[in-house]
């Protein structure tokens, strides 16, 4: 196959990396941008030397000539320029949270299964090189049995402005931006377990906007294993940082950021601590390297035709889980989870 001719959905914080990642590739080619602003469109082009504008995707896949798009736009696009991506031939890379529901979402993986073009979600912490790492020690049972963990998606001191901030075009808040990211890291290194359940708290505290900058969330896994998550803007304290997690087995302790874990033979045994040695403080907390991995990962799955993990099928879980939180929060009740198709 020659050069992977990629499109560019968008040209804000997310697609800048996602453009940066693509470029190192040697058999990418960044082929053309869209935006529906022509001059922040122009500048994008120009900093990517991208020969291609269009203001609609719809204008782009009517020209054709483009083999996968990274969508980078805001939330309510994801579903319909994902859908109208995959029917045209052409593989996605669309930003989490994939859609605006899981409705959408059921919606895009349908169409990813009814024309065999790929669907992956950018859930990136999988790509970054610590959470690997301790991924390998939980798939070796390093701590025993996972009991219980604990996830972070938080901005402390800080939140996003614009359209992240209006229910019409993001869907929701806290939950749906960082939130997402503790849910998908905790499920990613438990193996990908069902959700059964989750009850959520939610609520609107540090801003005036129509969506949530708090939230904390139980979700009870099909493994036995359940999951404390807190999400939020704007909050005054963290105990970690951005998709931090927290794991407790029945032989030991794991955590990221910092990444270690301790291990013990019996309880109140004697405890055995392993140093990967990772700097105890990351700068940045989010590295261009995982957004890479993850560029590089996406394009291999193109050649090799393979479904990506994560993709349309955890995207979707990841957003049943999130429209549970909400409805959980809405009534005060356990809201179970029906088990995927």
């Amino acid at each position: 196959m020659s050069n992977i001719r990629l499109a560019i959905a968008g040209v804000g914080y997310i697609a800048r990396i996602h453009a940066q990642a693509a470029r190192k590739l040697a058999d990418v080619e960044l082929t053309a941008v869209v935006n529906h602003r022509q001059e922040t469109m122009a500048a994008f082009a120009a900093e990517f030397d991208i020969p291609r504008r269009y203001e609609t995707l719809e204008a782009l896949l009517q020209d054709g000539d483009v083999d996968a798009v990274s969508i980078n736009t805001p939330n309510f696009l994801h579903a319909p320029q994902s859908i109208a991506a995959l029917r045209a031939g052409v593989h996605v890379l669309v930003e989490k949270p994939m859609a605006m529901n899981a409705r959408e979402a059921e919606a895009m993986l349908r169409t990813a299964e009814e024309t065999g073009s790929l669907l992956m979600v950018a859930h990136c912490w999988r790509f970054d090189k610590e959470v690997r790492w301790l991924k390998q020690q939980m798939d070796r049972r390093a701590i025993g049995r996972i009991v219980r963990t604990k996830g972070f998606g938080v901005h402390v001191n800080w939140g996003p402005k614009g359209w992240f901030t209006q229910k019409r075009l993001a869907g929701g808040g806290a939950l749906a931006d960082m939130g997402i990211h503790a849910i998908d890291t905790a499920r990613f290194l438990l193996g990908d377990p069902l959700p059964l359940s989750v009850y959520a708290r939610i609520g609107t505290h540090y801003g005036d906007f129509d969506v949530d900058d708090t939230g904390t969330l139980i979700v009870t896994w099909d493994n036995g294993t359940y999951s404390l998550i807190e999400s939020g803007w704007w909050q005054p304290h963290a105990d970690g940082p951005e998709a931090c997690t927290l794991l407790y087995g029945t032989c030991g302790f794991a955590r990221l950021f910092p990444t270690e874990l301790t291990q013990i033979e019996t309880p109140g045994g004697a405890a055995t601590r392993v140093d990967p040695r990772f700097p105890r403080e990351r700068s940045p907390h989010c590295p261009q390297a995982m957004y890479d991995t993850q560029m590089a990962y996406f394009i291999d799955c193109i050649r090799q035709h393979r479904t990506p993990v994560p993709g349309g099928r955890e995207g979707l879980i990841n957003m049943r889980i999130v429209d549970a939180a909400y409805e959980s929060a809405s009534t005060g009740r356990v809201v179970p989870i029906q088990p995927s198709p």
